[in-house]
C-alpha cells in the first residue's frame, strides 16, 4: 500500500516539478533569473556499508520507495535518484536558491531524508570525489530507463574505468539572462575553474592506495573519453564570442567526431554530452560548473558555491583580463597534480595558493552578507590545505597505529558522519 501511495505522490510531484524545472511560472511563461541571481546545486554520493563496501542497489532503493522503476523521485523540496553507477545516488534542488543559507538547509535536509531511506538497506551516504576502496568489478551501470544512453557511450568509450565508475562531483548551475551575460560568465569561469580544484579537490585515495595527484578524480576524468578527444577538450573551456560560435565550434565539432566513430544518434547534437569543466545548459539558461569534487558535507559545497559566485561578480565588475587559454590549461594540469602548491604561469604570482588568495580577496569585496558567512571555510582550505591534503594526512597518521586499509575506513567513516551532521572536516 505504501508503494502505491508513493507512486501517486510521485506522479503529482512529477507534474508540478516538471514545470518548476523548466522555469515555468503559473501562466506557463518562461521564467528567467538575473545573471548569478541563484545557485543550482547537484550532489553525488556513494552508497556504502559500515566497512565502506559499495552497495550497487540504487535501483532497488528507488523501486521499493515509489513502487515502480523510475530515474528520479521528486519530493516537495528536492529530487533524488540514479546516476550512471548503481552505487551512486544524486540529490538536486527542485528550484535554485537565492540564499546560500536556504541552499544549505534544504540540501542538508535532503541528505538526512535520503539517509533515512537507505539506512534500512544497511547503507550510508559518502561524499568526496572518489570512493577510496572500490574495485571496478564491484559496481555496475544503471540497467533501466536511460540505459540506451549508457549503451551508446559504451560502444565508443571504455566505461570500465575510474573516470566513469568512480567519480563524484559537485555541479553548480549559475543562470544567465542575455547572450552577452552568458558569454561573459562563461569566459570568466574558464579563468576561475583552472585554479578552483586547488581548493575543491577531495579525491586523494583510490583502490586502497594514495594517488600521486591531489585531484585524482579529474586526472581520470581528463582521459575517460580519449577515443573522441573533442568531447572533453582540455577540460578548461575555450573562450567563446557568441552562442552560435559555441554551438558550431564545440557541439557540432564533437558531434561530427562522434558520428565518425559511429556513435548512436542519441549522443549527437546534445549539449549535455560536452564534458568540459564548464558547459552551457540551454534548457535551463545556465552555465554548469563541473570541475569541483563533491565535498564532505553540504556546508562545504555551499561555501564553494558562495566563493565561485562572489569571485565571478568581482571578475566581471573589475573587467578582469582573460588569460591565454594555453596558460589556463597548463596551470589547470599543474593544479590537478600539486593542488595549492602547484607552480603556475599566471602573472604576478608563483603558486596556485596565491591565485586562490587573490580570488578570495576579490570574493570578499563583492560578496553578499549571506555569502560572507561561508567564506571563512574557503579561507581555511586555502590556508591549511584542501580536503584531499587533509584526508591524505589523516589516513597516513592513522596508519601509524593500524593497517592502511583500516586507517582508510576509520577516516572515511568520520566523513560519513560529517555528511550526515553537516560538519566540515578539519
Amino acid at each position: 500500500m505504501k508503494g502505491v501511495i508513493r507512486a501517486v505522490i510521485f506522479k503529482i510531484n512529477y507534474t508540478l516539478n516538471t514545470h518548476r524545472k523548466l522555469g515555468l511560472n503559473k501562466k506557463g511563461a518562461k521564467a528567467t533569473y538575473k545573471p548569478l541571481e541563484v545557485l543550482g546545486p547537484e550532489h553525488e554520493y556513494s552508497l556504502v556499508d559500515k566497512d565502506l563496501k559499495i552497495l550497487p542497489i540504487a535501483d532497488k532503493i528507488i523501486k521499493e520507495y515509489c513502487g515502480r522503476m523510475v530515474n528520479f523521485i521528486e519530493l516537495p523540496n528536492f529530487t533524488f535518484g540514479k546516476e550512471m553507477q548503481l552505487h551512486v545516488m544524486e540529490i538536486k534542488a527542485n528550484q535554485p536558491f537565492k540564499s546560500p543559507n536556504e541552499f544549505e538547509e534544504t540540501m542538508h535536509a535532503a541528505v538526512v531524508s535520503l539517509s533515512g531511506i537507505v539506512e534500512k538497506y544497511g547503507a550510508n551516504l559518502l561524499g568526496t570525489g572518489m570512493h577510496p576502496l572500490m574495485n571496478l568489478k564491484d559496481t555496475a551501470i544503471w540497467p533501466h530507463y536511460h540505459k540506451k544512453i549508457y549503451r551508446a557511450y559504451s560502444k565508443i568509450f571504455n566505461l570500465n574505468q575510474h573516470g566513469w565508475l568512480n567519480i563524484q562531483s559537485f555541479h553548480l548551475n549559475l543562470p544567465y539572462q542575455k547572450e552577452a551575460d552568458a558569454i561573459q560568465i562563461h569566459n570568466q569561469l574558464a579563468n576561475l575553474c583552472a585554479y578552483l580544484p586547488a581548493i575543491s579537490a577531495s579525491s586523494p585515495i583510490f583502490e586502497g592506495k594514495t594517488g600521486v595527484d591531489q585531484d585524482n578524480r579529474l586526472q581520470f576524468y581528463k582521459v575517460n573519453q580519449k577515443e573522441v578527444p573533442s568531447v572533453t577538450g582540455e577540460i578548461i573551456p575555450q573562450y567563446v564570442t557568441t552562442i552560435a560560435q559555441y554551438k558550431w565550434d564545440v557541439i557540432e565539432r564533437y558531434s561530427k567526431d562522434l558520428a565518425k566513430a559511429y556513435a548512436d544518434k542519441t549522443l549527437l547534437h546534445r549539449e549535455w554530452v560536452n564534458s568540459r569543466g564548464v558547459i552551457f545548459r540551454f534548457d535551463r539558461r545556465a552555465l554548469e560548473v563541473r570541475v569541483m569534487d563533491e565535498q564532505e558535507c553540504v556546508k562545504s559545497d555551499a561555501a564553494l558555491a558562495c566563493f565561485v559566485r562572489a569571485t565571478l561578480r568581482g571578475l566581471i565588475a573589475s573587467g578582469a583580463d582573460l588569460l591565454p587559454h594555453d596558460i589556463l590549461v597548463k596551470d589547470f594540469n599543474a593544479v590537478i597534480v600539486d593542488g595549492l602548491n602547484a607552480k603556475v604561469s599566471s602573472p604576478n604570482v608563483k603558486t596556485a595558493r596565491q591565485v586562490c588568495q587573490n580570488f578570495l580577496k576579490l570574493a570578499k569585496e563583492h560578496c553578499t552578507e549571506d555569502e560572507k558567512r561561508y567564506l571563512w571555510l574557503v579561507k581555511r582550505r586555502i590556508d591549511e590545505g584542501c580536503l584531499s591534503e587533509l584526508i591524505r594526512a589523516k589516513v597516513l597518521a592513522r596508519a601509524k597505529k593500524t593497517d592502511f586499509h583500516q586507517a582508510i575506513i576509520d577516516v572515511y567513516s568520520t566523513l560519513i558522519k560529517c555528511l550526515h551532521d553537516n560538519q566540515p572536516y578539519f
